[in-house]
C-alpha cells in the first residue's frame, strides 16, 4: 500500500504554508489557552482532510492562499469537534495522548472547542471567504444532527440501514465532502464542479466510516481502539444492523439485549461480534465500503487529469485500505 508521505509529496511545501496559517491561528494572548493549543498542535493527527482540499484544489486549478486558508478552516472545525466530542463521550484519550477534558476538565474543554470555531469563522470573514465559510458551515449544522440522530436511536436500538447511511452521511462524510467542495472553491466559481466534489468527499467519507466500524469488531487490529467500543457505547453500525437483518425475531431480541444491558460483559460482547462475522456482516459491509469507495473514483475519474487528480485517487483508496 503506498504510504500517505508519499501521497503527501506533491503538496509538501503547500502543507507547509497551510501549516503556518494554522498555528498563527490558533495562537492566543490568553496564557491558558494558549498552552491548550500548543499540545493540541503536538497532538494533531494525519490531517487528511486539508490534504482532501489541496488535492480539490490542484484538480481544478492553482492552490493559493484561499486554499490554505480554507484547509485551515476545516482543520479548525475537525478539530473543535473533536474536543466537544471527547467532552460527549467521556474520554480520557484522543490518539493514545490524554484528551483536552481530561488534562482540564469539561468547561475549559467545551470552551477550547468553542475558541477553535470562533477562529475559523473569523478567518473566513477577515478574508472574505463568505463562500467558503458557507460550506463549511452546513457541514457544521449537518454533523451535529448526525450526531443527535445517532443519540436519539440509540435508545431504542431502531436503526434500519437506511438511518444508518444517514446518520454517517451527516456525521462523517459531510466533512470530507466540505473539505472537497473548499478546496474546489477555492480556485474556481464553477458550481457544477464544486458540486462534483462535494459528491465524491461525500462517498469517499461514507467508505471511510464503515472501514472504521470494521476496525472496532476487529480484533488484532491496528487502529490503536479497542475491540468492541462501538457495542459498549449502543452505536449501532452496518455489520451489526445487517446481522439483525439476517436473524430472527427470538435472535434479535436476545442481540438488542446485549447491545443495551451486557455491553460491558466481554464474553457477551465477543459472542456477539462472532455472530456478525458469522452472519456475513463483515463481508456485506466491506462490500459497501467499496460501493462507496467506487463511486467517488468514478466522479472523480471524471475530472481533469493530473498529478493532483493520480494523488486524490491514491488518497481516496488509502481510506479504505489504512491499518489504523
Amino acid at each position: 500500500m503506498v504510504s500517505l508521505k508519499e501521497i503527501k509529496a506533491p503538496i509538501a511545501e503547500d502543507f507547509k504554508a497551510f501549516r503556518k496559517i494554522f498555528r498563527e491561528t490558533v495562537r492566543s494572548k490568553v496564557p491558558l489557552l494558549d498552552l491548550i493549543m500548543r499540545y493540541i498542535l503536538k497532538t494533531k493527527g494525519k490531517q487528511m482532510r486539508p490534504m482532501f482540499v489541496m488535492y480539490s484544489a490542484g484538480i481544478l486549478g492553482n492552490i493559493n492562499e484561499a486554499t490554505y486558508r480554507a484547509a485551515t478552516m476545516i482543520e479548525l472545525m475537525h478539530t473543535a469537534t473533536l474536543v466537544h466530542d471527547d467532552v460527549v463521550d467521556d474520554s480520557f484519550q484522543r490518539r493514545g495522548r490524554f484528551s483536552i477534558n481530561y488534562l482540564w476538565k469539561n468547561k475549559i474543554a467545551v470552551l477550547a472547542g468553542d475558541f477553535l470555531l470562533s477562529r475559523g469563522m473569523l478567518l473566513a470573514l477577515e478574508n472574505k471567504d463568505y463562500h467558503l465559510l458557507e460550506i463549511i458551515s452546513k457541514a457544521v449544522k449537518d454533523m451535529s444532527e448526525g450526531e443527535l440522530l445517532q443519540l436519539e436511536k440509540a435508545r431504542k436500538l431502531d436503526i434500519s440501514e437506511e438511518v444508518y447511511y444517514e446518520i454517517i452521511r451527516k456525521k462523517t462524510a459531510s466533512l470530507l465532502a466540505s473539505s472537497m467542495a473548499t478546496g474546489a472553491a477555492s480556485v474556481t466559481d464553477d458550481e457544477e464542479q464544486v458540486k462534483k466534489m462535494h459528491s465524491i468527499g461525500e462517498n469517499a467519507g461514507m467508505a471511510f466510516q464503515i472501514k472504521d466500524d470494521l476496525f472496532d469488531l476487529q480484533a488484532g487490529n491496528d487502529s490503536g481502539k479497542p475491540t468492541g467500543v462501538d457495542i459498549k457505547e449502543k452505536k449501532m453500525t452496518l455489520p451489526l444492523i445487517y446481522l439483525l437483518q439476517q436473524s430472527s425475531r427470538s435472535e434479535k431480541r436476545k442481540i438488542i439485549n446485549i447491545v443495551k444491558n451486557d455491553n460491558e460483559n466481554p464474553e457477551k460482547v465477543n459472542w456477539l461480534i462472532q455472530q456478525i462475522k458469522q452472519s456475513g456482516g463483515f463481508d456485506y459491509s466491506i462490500k459497501k465500503m467499496q460501493e462507496f469507495n467506487n463511486r467517488a473514483i468514478e466522479i472523480l475519474d471524471s475530472l481533469p487529469d493530473n498529478i493532483y487528480r493520480q494523488n486524490m485517487k491514491k488518497l481516496i483508496n488509502y481510506n479504505i485500505e489504512r491499518k489504523k
